[in-house]
């Protein structure tokens, strides 16, 4: 008989691409992974994985053996959703991904307010970008997701998938001080050419909302730094080394030389948990959910304004969830 933990190391690997990332997302070593998909190999006298460079592929038989995996790890799901449900309580292991800022600003609080009223919930964080944490909850690798998208950038949420509203994160236009733009009320997104900009690298949600940002308005960025955290945004904007846009959320207070100016319109980037549907009714989610929404507001108190929660998106899976 196969053993579920070990197809469970076998899909972590698939989902991951690598033992070291996959050992990290289920909380073992590396050594430990290894071990268990060696015990897979003998049991089922078949090779699972070929070297490739420093790392290793996955043979044919091995995708097989994935594709068992995850209607195995479905059905041991739904089973210990319906316990959970029946119990009434959040209870047993729930990992959440969250995005950098929002892992910062709004997770920690959550955890915490989470580890207090319901003690047999044991909640994990794990940061991962908005572009790959949904199709790690999609393919099971994690039960909750936080992510986001941009005012001209909807975020998709796959087939098995249900969302629900968070929030709304504002963002500004931080500029150096004594700046053409330091001092005013306001500025169109017409103004914004010529400028040098400091912002996060190719294939981040920031970079590509940029890019589509100042192309709307006629204007070709002149990227000249990156960098994937908002503090090292910030600190080379107070070295006054460019411009960004940077949201509200976890970015704490400017230090002296860098000015806040509001764009008009004002971009926005919307807040969304994200679950599997054969997860929908387990209290954990629920109650994360509930919980990530009525901290929201503290979390968001330091922006000029706040938009209320709302439900999902028209047309989306769990539109009526919690």
């Amino acid at each position: 008989m196969l053993d579920l933990q070990r197809l469970r190391a076998l899909h972590a690997v698939s989902v991951h691409g690598t033992v070291g990332a996959a050992a990290a997302a289920l909380g073992f070593t590396p050594s430990a992974v290894s071990q268990q998909i060696a015990k897979l190999e003998r049991e089922t006298r078949t090779v699972l994985f070929e070297r490739e460079g420093r790392g290793v592929r996955l043979t044919d038989d091995a995708w097989q053996l994935v594709g068992v995996a995850s209607e195995l790890l479905a059905i041991v799901e739904r089973a210990e959703t319906r316990l959970e449900e029946r119990r009434g309580v959040p209870s047993g292991r729930l990992t959440i991904a969250a995005f950098a800022s929002a892992a910062r600003g709004l997770l920690p609080s959550v955890l915490a307010d989470l580890a207090v009223r319901h003690p047999t919930l044991e909640a994990r964080l794990t940061e991962v970008d908005p572009h790959l944490s949904v199709d790690l909850v999609a393919k099971g690798a994690v039960d909750l997701v936080v992510a986001h998208d941009w005012d001209i950038a909807p975020l998709p949420a796959p087939a098995g998938v249900e969302q629900a509203r968070i929030g709304e994160d504002l963002c500004d236009l931080l500029v150096p001080e004594g700046h053409r733009l330091a001092g005013r009320s306001a500025v169109r997104r017409s103004e914004l050419g010529g400028e040098r900009w400091i912002c996060q690298p190719p294939g981040r949600v920031c970079h590509d909302w940029l890019l589509r940002t100042l192309r709307g308005a006629g204007h070709e960025p002149d990227i000249v730094h990156q960098a994937d955290e908002n503090p090292t945004l910030v600190a080379l904007v107070a070295a006054g080394l460019g411009v960004a846009l940077i949201p509200r959320l976890g970015r704490g207070p400017l230090p002296a030389g860098v000015v806040e100016v509001p764009l008009d319109p004002m971009p926005v980037r919307r807040l969304y948990a994200l679950w599997r549907t054969n997860a929908a009714r387990r209290p954990a989610i629920a109650e994360t959910v509930r919980t990530l929404r009525a901290h929201w507001p503290d979390a968001s108190a330091h922006t000029a304004a706040t938009t209320p929660a709302g439900p999902a998106r028209p047309g989306q899976p769990g539109a009526s969830a919690f």
